[in-house]
């Protein structure tokens, strides 16, 4: 039966294809009786969210509203919480009837973006490497990508001047999203104002996808809410899944300018509802009476991440130290350069268990890299490092 040509140009998907490996991994362990699958490879954390805000739904979930559907005009207490937040945090005042949206997840957000705003044929920039829902939401609106490498040697900082003035007027969309997933990267306010600035100058939709805000391990993370420019061109992605541990709940928030958030609002009309509100109760408990609680994470990431770098730098493998929590991004080991990321996360996971996801996933700028995300205690981390240190060895 035919599909979409969409659905060709999505592929399988990196995150798609481990898992596959993954599970393959598993049955054969079992079988074999060998060293049980140690997945770093989602950025799915194993600390647990706050009570409260677990509390808030076990609370609200017999409520018969719960289980109805929830239309957008309910979800207000939680966009007033959003809209408080935003003060709190940025210093903005921020108009919850017309300024806040409730995504099911930022990736959800990020995808769908290119639907409201992007003609099929229209031109849209987006970093290299990138997370996949970005350049997976400009193939499903059927827009034409511009890549924007990122260079390691730069920092990761994007080089917008790459793009001469006529390119940058035939953009109708830029996506972006620092502090960096896959590189780990915090990013500079600077980047972010001058993306704004740009985009207020040549007309295009500054779309920021922003769920690390709160997992900066170095300096201060950016924002676009920052920039005075933010209700002129953008809209900004924040998640509860990394800053309050909530990632299977798929709650987030997105703050922008009214005329993006009424098209974004009127796209998800035809493609869901919202979240429970036993789930938006939690939510709001988060954010109400669990502000610190992504200060506590950062201690715990950042003491993941030296102790992970140490042990692989100890058996061979140089570490960038990154100012972003959650991931390491690592350049495949001197000894397998040539190898390609795909084929070297296949083997490592065969032979060790230890599974990464393959830089080349992110991009074309992601090949020769691995991701591995700190998402389990660090003794099990450092014994990872030892199993990938004894293959390392053996080649």
């Amino acid at each position: 039966m035919p599909i979409s040509e969409r659905l060709s140009r999505l592929g399988s998907g990196v995150f798609a294809r481990n898992d596959q490996r993954k599970s393959a991994y598993v049955a054969r362990a079992a079988r074999e009786g060998l060293p049980p699958l140690l997945d770093l490879s989602l950025g799915s954390t194993d600390l647990q969210p706050p009570a409260a805000a677990i509390q808030a739904m076990a609370d609200q979930l017999r409520a018969p509203a719960s289980a109805a559907y929830c239309l957008h005009g309910a979800t207000r207490p939680f966009r007033q919480a959003v809209a408080h937040w935003a003060e709190r945090r940025f210093g903005v005042a921020v108009d919850a009837d017309a300024e806040v949206l409730l995504p099911v997840g930022s990736q959800e957000g990020t995808a769908h973006l290119p639907l409201a705003v992007l003609n099929p044929g229209d031109r849209a920039l987006v970093l290299d490497p990138y997370y996949p829902s970005h350049m997976g939401g400009l193939h499903l609106a059927s827009a034409e990508p511009v890549l924007l490498p990122l260079d390691p040697s730069a920092g990761w900082r994007p080089r917008f001047e790459a793009l001469s003035p006529e390119q940058w007027d035939g953009l109708k969309l830029m996506v972006l999203g620092f502090p960096h997933n896959p590189t780990a990267t915090t990013g500079e306010q600077a980047w972010v104002d001058e993306a704004a600035q740009r985009a207020v100058r040549h007309g295009v939709v500054f779309a920021h996808d922003n769920p690390y805000v709160d997992l900066a391990l170095d300096g201060e993370a950016p924002a676009l809410l920052r920039s005075p420019l933010w209700r002129d061109c953008g809209i900004e992605f924040f998640s509860f899944s990394k800053s309050w541990c909530l990632g299977g709940y798929r709650l987030a928030f997105a703050i922008g300018a009214e005329w993006l958030i009424t098209a974004l609002r009127q796209l998800k009309g035809v493609v869901d509802f919202n979240q429970s509100l036993a789930l938006q109760a939690g939510a709001i408990a988060a954010l109400e009476q669990a502000p610190a609680w992504p200060g506590q994470l950062r201690t715990v990431y950042r003491q993941r991440r030296d102790r992970m770098a140490a042990a692989l730098e100890a058996v061979g493998w140089p570490v960038r130290r990154p100012s972003m929590a959650l991931y390491l991004w690592l350049e495949l080991p001197p000894q397998v350069r040539g190898m390609g990321s795909e084929a070297f996360g296949a083997a490592l996971l065969e032979a060790t268990g230890v599974a990464l996801t393959p830089g080349n996933g992110f991009g074309p700028a992601g090949e020769g890299w691995m991701r591995l995300a700190l998402v389990h205690p660090e003794e099990e981390l450092a014994a990872g490092a030892a199993r990938i240190g004894t293959w390392l060895a053996s080649l």
